[in-house]
């Protein structure tokens, strides 16, 4: 099982920081960075452009996978989003991961005037904005007429190679996201689940792929986890109020009831038992786990991690 690493909004974050944690991420060989494409979650905090962050991913690493964990269809028009996949993906060789969703977080949304429809027509959004991107990457004569997206006539260059840039899809809905993970994802990433709750999501996911033709065992598995560890009281502690302060901040009208039952709960426990717990996802086909660096002003939680946790992770 591999190990990657997500960066999201507990902390914040500036250039000179990222640019040491893209360089940490790849020192210690995670095999993966992400960020979470938020403008804010919790309390409003310093931070960097998402996007922006991926040209400086490419530039000071060689080998980690890089992208949106993930990049919902409400915050930018798709061909935007679609003519910068196919830069990143030229800049990195093929290294960067287009994650995508449907968004979430609504008051993120009313704060910066985006509008948040409701959850069948994000569904839709998102749809149409797989098909317009893949127009736009592969086709000389980009067409796609859509009843919120339309492209006429595009030649966006470069072109990837088929299959690049990769298509994440994130989240855990059986109906409709995982319909669309089988349709046209290489990887599925789900939001903290557990066993039972990761075993009910793959049942779905096989029977959609069952329903398009196509082999479940073809699309890449991962999983967000939001583990609040660290090698002693003092760091797991201070992570797992990092999450608390990002999840239920003050004032949000958020509780941590509310988070938990969202799904949205840390794990909190020893190593052995989260050894445990990949363990046993990985026995129902989870290839990565990633874990978020909430303290990320701070390396001595991925050290760790790195050092500790992660071969016996990676040899599961």
């Amino acid at each position: 099982m591999d190990v990657g690493i997500i960066i999201g909004e507990a902390t914040p974050l500036g250039w000179e920081r990222w640019r040491h944690i893209c360089r940490l991420v790849e020192r210690l060989e995670f095999n993966s960075l992400f960020r979470s494409d938020h403008f804010f979650n919790g309390t409003q905090k310093d931070a960097i452009d998402v996007y922006l962050s991926f040209v400086m991913a490419a530039e000071e690493t060689e080998h980690i996978r890089f992208g949106p964990l993930v990049t919902p269809v409400t915050f930018r028009e798709p061909v935007n989003v679609g003519r910068m996949a196919q830069q990143l993906d030229s800049l990195a060789d093929g290294r960067f991961v287009m994650g995508l969703g449907v968004g979430w977080f609504p008051v993120e949304h009313e704060m910066y005037g985006l509008d948040f429809p409701p959850g069948p027509e994000r569904y839709d959004r998102l749809e149409e904005a797989i098909a317009l991107m893949k127009e736009l990457w592969y086709s000389d004569s980009g067409t796609f007429e859509g009843d919120y997206y339309s492209i006429s006539g595009t030649d966006s260059k470069p072109h990837p190679p088929a299959g690049r840039p990769p298509i994440l899809i994130g989240g855990t809905g059986p109906r409709r996201t995982m319909r669309i993970v089988a349709e046209h994802a290489h990887e599925w990433n789900a939001t903290p689940l557990d066993v039972d709750g990761y075993q009910a999501a793959n049942e779905a996911l096989n029977g959609h792929c069952e329903d398009v033709g196509r082999d479940p065992a073809g699309i890449r598995k991962s999983m967000l986890v939001f583990a609040t560890i660290g090698p002693d009281a003092h760091h797991s502690q201070m992570a797992n109020q990092r999450f608390w302060d990002m999840m239920a901040a003050p004032g949000s009208g958020i509780t941590k009831d509310d988070a938990i039952a969202a799904g949205h709960g840390p794990f909190e426990g020893s190593v052995e038992e989260l050894l445990d717990h990949c363990g046993q996802l990985r026995d129902l086909g989870l290839d990565e786990v990633v874990f978020e660096h909430f303290c990320h002003e701070d390396d001595t939680i991925p050290e760790w991690i790195a050092a500790e946790v992660k071969p016996l992770i990676e040899a599961l």
